[in-house]
């Protein structure tokens, strides 16, 4: 009974492990970074804590000193980020609202972040 109870714990912590990794801030490269927007949808300074190499491009942890958290994409190869304009930080503080513009769109593109580069 035990031993089947361990098996299946081990399994869980296995496949959890493994849906943490594919995608998001763990992946590398990022799919998905942190920014930090002020009031009227103004990007602002955010810190990430990165790994030392210049090839693992991956943040652990972003905080924001000041304005809101929000996730957003990173930009796919051969992909622009928007602009940074009136009309599109007007559009990205509508879309910020629930914390994420991952999946948001502006003039028909994704509203995403250039790749950091380290």
């Amino acid at each position: 009974m035990i031993r089947t109870f361990l098996f299946a714990a081990a399994a869980l912590a296995a496949s959890s492990g493994l849906a943490l990794a594919q995608g998001g801030m763990s992946a590398n490269p990022p799919t998905e970074t942190t920014l930090c927007l002020d009031v009227g949808g103004q990007s602002l300074p955010v810190v990430c804590k990165v790994p030392g190499s210049r090839l693992d491009k991956r943040e652990d942890i972003c905080i924001c000193r000041q304005g809101m958290r929000v996730d957003a994409p990173v930009c796919a190869p051969g992909q622009k980020a928007p602009t940074e304009n009136l009309a599109f930080e007007k559009a990205r503080k509508l879309a910020a609202r629930d914390g994420s513009i991952i999946g948001d769109l502006y003039q028909g593109q994704p509203m995403c972040v250039e790749p950091r580069k380290p």
